[in-house]
């Protein structure tokens, strides 16, 4: 199965944890069925970040629109020792196992803060409990990327960054995985082919080291690439000096839209570089740079005035090599028991949860800059002039409108990202908006601690 594949050739049902399935099989012996919410968020921000990204709802959904047990899986089951005891009826169930749900989320490009849910899912509880691991693993790590990529761009100042980072990622899959998200977070493009095929991502490439090595000179490897390539060459010339190397790509008098540097001091190189391209009359030649970038070192590369027209940046983007993993938490937050709403809350230190069905909504100055967002409860009315971010994408596990395009959502986010204070979008020490609890979800949060407190 592939990464992006759609519900017909989905096999997803074993791809979780097994205490998922046996607390699927417990609630199912106990004859548990009621309806749960559960939302998923991030407790803090990560370092350095004064947002996060919103993405991979799009993947989210067509896992649970193709989420279904096949007989392998259940025969796997039922050889496991865990399930020895387990009524048989259950593996009935998982037979004819499909999603049912309501979700409820924000759209892929979404800035977002700590304590705010960007998927709540409302569904009978094993349905509910069982897409916890999956869902977490997919989002925490389009997250993660999405948030990353954003700083990359942010640091390259309108100039151009690739993704090239599939050869360093944790696996193939990873890499087409970072590749989408990266797109979001704002890169124009991936060297991943298989992403860009199946995303509609645009696909950039050069060529390796490799090939000026399989030729006994420069020239005939620059020329012999052109031949094949005439329109879309860029020339790697420091294989072994790069300035040397650009010499001899000028002197073969053939068109050349980029050359790449991947060694070396990069800002110094690439101002000789431009020298000897534009004293060569190829003004026009972009100058591509790689070789282990951030956005620490591109933020550099420009305040030095480096003439860098393209940033490819590999493994410490698709790992997020500063910070690479994402706390993301799904926690339940209220069922439904016998036609009452009974809230949730873990009260334990440090990773308090807050109880009920919860709705975001932004508020806006005039020039339409974020102000503040108010996290509330999902049925109260929103705040004046607050824009609610959850919106109801899936109804009774059917999707309920087209998703749009992953071009769609990069240009939103790269929109949203422009109403964000400039403090918040810095590279270090960043200062977060305000984000506060409504009146009516305090209140809340205050009568299920002290009945919480009385069951003690």
């Amino acid at each position: 199965m592939g990464v992006f594949d759609t519900k017909p050739h989905r096999n997803d049902a074993l791809r979780t944890d097994l205490y998922q399935l046996t607390m699927a099989a417990a609630y199912y012996c106990q004859g548990m069925c009621h309806t749960s919410t559960f939302e998923l968020f991030s407790r803090k921000l990560l370092p350095d970040r004064g947002y996060h990204v919103a993405a991979g709802l799009e993947l989210a959904l067509r896992y649970l629109e193709g989420l279904k047990f096949s007989a392998r899986d259940i025969d796997a089951l039922r050889r496991h020792p865990s399930f020895g005891k387990v009524d048989a009826g259950f593996f009935d169930y998982l037979a004819d196992f499909r999603f049912t749900g309501d979700v409820w989320a924000m759209p892929e490009g979404t800035p977002y803060f700590p304590g705010e849910p960007i998927i709540r899912v409302t569904a009978p509880v094993i349905e509910a409990q069982l897409v916890e691991t999956y869902l977490l693993s997919l989002m925490n790590f389009q997250v993660l990327i999405a948030t990353k990529a954003a700083r990359v761009v942010e640091a390259a100042q309108g100039r151009d960054v690739v993704d090239f980072g599939t050869r360093r990622a944790h696996g193939p899959q990873a890499g087409e995985l970072a590749a989408r998200a990266a797109y979001i977070g704002g890169v124009m493009g991936t060297s991943n082919v298989e992403a860009g095929t199946a995303m509609n991502i645009p696909v950039y490439g050069t060529y390796a080291h490799s090939w000026v090595m399989a030729f006994d000179n420069e020239e005939d490897a620059f020329r012999k690439y052109y031949e094949v390539f005439p329109e879309s060459s860029t020339h790697l010339i420091d294989t072994y000096d790069p300035i040397r190397g650009t010499e001899k790509l000028v002197r073969l008098g053939i068109p050349i839209g980029a050359v790449r540097i991947d060694s070396g001091d990069l800002a110094e190189n690439a101002r000789q570089i431009r020298k000897v391209l534009d004293g060569a009359g190829y003004t026009d030649a972009k100058i591509v740079v790689s070789s282990d970038l951030n956005e620490y070192k591109i933020r550099d590369l420009i305040a030095s005035k480096a003439p860098i027209d393209i940033f490819g940046v590999g493994t410490q983007l698709v790992t997020s090599y500063d910070v690479p993993a994402l706390g993301g938490v799904y926690k339940l937050v209220e069922q439904e028991e016998g036609g009452d709403i009974v809230y949730r809350m873990k009260s334990s230190k440090s990773k308090m949860s807050v109880p009920g069905s919860k709705q975001v909504w932004r508020c806006r100055d005039k020039a339409g800059n974020i102000t503040e967002d108010v996290i509330g409860l999902s049925d109260e009315a929103a705040p004046q002039g607050g824009e609610g971010l959850l919106e109801r994408v899936l109804a009774d596990g059917v999707r309920l409108s087209e998703p749009p395009s992953l071009k769609e959502s990069r240009e939103y986010f790269l929109l949203q990202q422009q109403s964000l204070s400039p403090s918040t979008r810095k590279l270090t020490e960043p200062t977060s908006i305000t984000t506060r609890h409504s009146r009516a979800l305090l209140d809340l949060v205050e009568r299920v601690t002290k009945k919480q407190a009385q069951r003690r």
